[in-house]
């Protein structure tokens, strides 16, 4: 099993998004039953409904989703920690993991001026969706169910 962890500050969006994307391409790639993916912040506040509405758009449902506390997973060994968010990076208190870390940042969605936030939020989940299934391709390997 391998395990991956999300980080972003909140962990009300980005890392929301990239985890219901990365179960989702594990799944549809044939190892769902192989990886296990987390996702929390250092300041969680709750899932933010409009990633919520976004991720539900493109098919994916995060409205189970939680909003937690690194401090939570302690106790799991992860493969991957990824980073979604320079304050995250920069933040975040050393996990004490023998993962491989691995840091891509995305905008904040909801704050870039002159863009309304659903739309932004639409953006950054145009982003995050490409990397997800690269992410797990890359580490995973081809389709099983081909």
């Amino acid at each position: 099993m391998k395990n991956i962890l999300v980080l972003c500050t909140g962990n009300s969006a980005r890392s929301q998004m990239a985890q219901g994307y990365l179960q989702y391409f594990a799944n549809r790639s044939g190892h769902g039953d192989q990886v296990q993916v987390y996702s929390a912040g250092v300041a969680p506040h709750g899932v933010n409904p409009l990633a919520i509405q976004v991720m539900n758009e493109d098919g994916i449902d995060i409205s189970h989703h939680t909003s937690n506390h690194a401090d939570e997973y302690l106790h799991i060994s992860f493969d991957y920690v990824i980073t979604v968010c320079d304050n995250a990076r920069e933040q975040c208190p050393i996990f004490p993991s023998s993962a491989e870390k691995i840091h891509h940042s995305f905008p904040d969605p909801g704050h870039t001026p002159g863009e309304d936030a659903l739309t932004s939020f639409r953006r950054v989940r145009d982003l995050i969706k490409p990397y997800s299934q690269e992410f797990i391709t890359s580490r995973l390997g081809e389709s099983k169910t081909q």
